[in-house]
């Protein structure tokens, strides 16, 4: 297990609510239209 701020960085990237998921995944930022993206995602 990591430290916490490992653990809370795993979760960022992986909620689709959070821009460290759409920067893990090469966007700038969280785009507009990202409940569209996420779907696609899944």
């Amino acid at each position: 297990m990591g430290t916490k701020a490992d653990d809370d960085n795993r979760s960022n990237q992986l909620n689709d609510n959070n821009d460290a998921y759409w920067q893990s995944r090469g966007y700038d930022e969280r785009p507009d239209d990202w409940e569209d993206r996420s779907d696609e995602e899944n």
